[in-house]
């Protein structure tokens, strides 16, 4: 017994041996801790402690500041550089609009994709016309049409310009040139070539058109015409009058037409006061009643009208 109460003691011996070892681990540990709780104390009194930096280059406000967030310190350390790509990202007014232009190029080959699948009209030219590959001032001529080609039309216009199909790809040409039925094509002497002044056509029928262009290269020295307007035989878009006082030259004029007047599909031809007309041709020229002006009496322009 007397062994094992002396094995007893020395343990208890040793153990009181090692433990001065733990007191002077910890001293130092105590010292540290004491000496960050000053330094915090001494940062918070102080607000240009946030110049100190301690070990490893932190200033003392980021390690304690990690110490206390843990992860959400790395998180804030890391917001910089996520600011830093999302001001990369933002795109440039130039990039903007290059977007722009090509969203639009996407949509009108979408939507000229789908003009000529759908389709279905086909329609005469009256005239020759030129191809062109859009409607734009900056299209390209590629060819013509010839008068009494019948094509296929998408019902698409656009900037005074009508769509067409040619070989199934999209095409345009000038707006106003294309009727329901297959013209006539122009006698001897006669033109269905478009004229300087289109503008002249507008409102009137096929027939009228082609008395129009008909006079119009016959008689170049013509530049003044009347169309349509909301009186008379102008209302219906079949008459055309064509302005001049020179006696003869508007004489030559009712002359010509009175010559093509079967080809022109004239009604009739008033000239100086007088008027003629195919069914009564047998009688020559008839005398009208004054209407008290020279418009009034056709002595400055000659009027023809279609059936």
């Amino acid at each position: 017994m007397n062994a094992v109460a002396d094995h007893r003691h020395k343990r208890v011996a040793n153990a009181r041996r090692k433990l001065p070892k733990v007191v002077l681990v910890s001293a130092p540990l105590a010292a540290a801790a004491t000496a960050a709780v000053v330094a915090a104390g001494v940062m918070i009194g102080n607000p240009m402690s946030d110049s100190v930096v301690a070990d490893g280059g932190s200033s003392l406000s980021e390690v304690t500041s990690g110490a206390s967030s843990g992860s959400s310190g790395a998180s804030a350390d890391r917001a910089p550089e996520a600011s830093r790509a999302q001001s990369r990202a933002v795109p440039s007014r130039q990039d903007l609009l290059r977007a722009k232009a090509k969203k639009a190029q996407q949509v009108e080959r979408a939507a000229t994709a789908q003009a000529i699948r759908k389709a279905d009209t086909r329609l005469w030219a009256t005239t020759v016309l030129n191809l062109w590959s859009a409607s734009g001032e900056k299209a390209v001529n590629l060819g013509e049409i010839e008068v009494g080609d019948k094509v296929l039309v998408t019902g698409r216009e656009a900037e005074g310009r009508s769509e067409i199909v040619v070989d199934g790809k999209s095409r345009w040409v000038t707006s106003g040139y294309f009727a329901e039925e297959k013209p006539v094509a122009a006698a001897a002497g006669l033109s269905m070539v478009p004229c300087p002044d289109p503008g002249v056509e507008s409102g009137l029928t096929s027939d009228a058109v082609y008395v129009y262009r008909s006079v119009c290269h016959a008689f170049p020295q013509i530049t003044s015409y009347g169309g349509w307007d909301n009186h008379g035989e102008h209302s219906s878009g079949k008459a055309l009058d064509i302005m001049t006082s020179d006696g003869e030259l508007g004489t030559a004029i009712a002359d010509f037409l009175q010559a093509h007047a079967s080809e022109l599909n004239l009604y009739d031809i008033l000239w100086s006061q007088q008027i003629w007309t195919p069914v009564r041709s047998s009688e020559g020229w008839r005398s009208m009643p004054s209407r008290g002006s020279d418009t009034a009496n056709h002595n400055d322009h000659v009027h023809v009208s279609v059936n």
